[in-house]
């Protein structure tokens, strides 16, 4: 059995505050920062809009581009999020199966570091 897991992005609004986090379950994840579970950053700023996210097979691997991530400039990952997501819609409807993804062709995993 192979384990996923994720680095993702929220934010509060497009261009708004951000958020880089890693995990092996998005929808609950994502769930959590919404409902208000995870008191904290994403609670006070309003961080809920889940705007990118890749997957990664190996924890450590996904650790580590989480902390790289988070090491970037703003202007990195605004580029990072608009590369597939440019108009900055909230994905996790999509992870829930709600609507259909409106994404540009390219995908998280082909994007690499500035």
């Amino acid at each position: 059995m192979t384990n996923t897991y994720f680095v993702y992005l929220l934010a509060s609004r497009m261009h708004g505050t951000l958020y880089c986090g890693v995990t092996n379950d998005l929808r609950k994840r994502v769930w959590q920062h919404r409902s208000g579970e995870w008191t904290g950053f994403t609670e006070r700023y309003g961080v809920h809009r889940l705007v990118w996210y890749e997957t990664h097979g190996d924890i450590s691997a996904a650790i580590v581009r989480e902390k790289r991530i988070k090491r970037w400039r703003r202007v990195w990952k605004l580029r990072l999020i608009e590369d597939i997501n440019p108009n900055w819609n909230d994905l996790y409807p999509a992870l829930l199966g709600l609507t259909p993804k409106t994404l540009s062709s390219r995908t998280p995993q082909a994007i690499r570091d500035p």
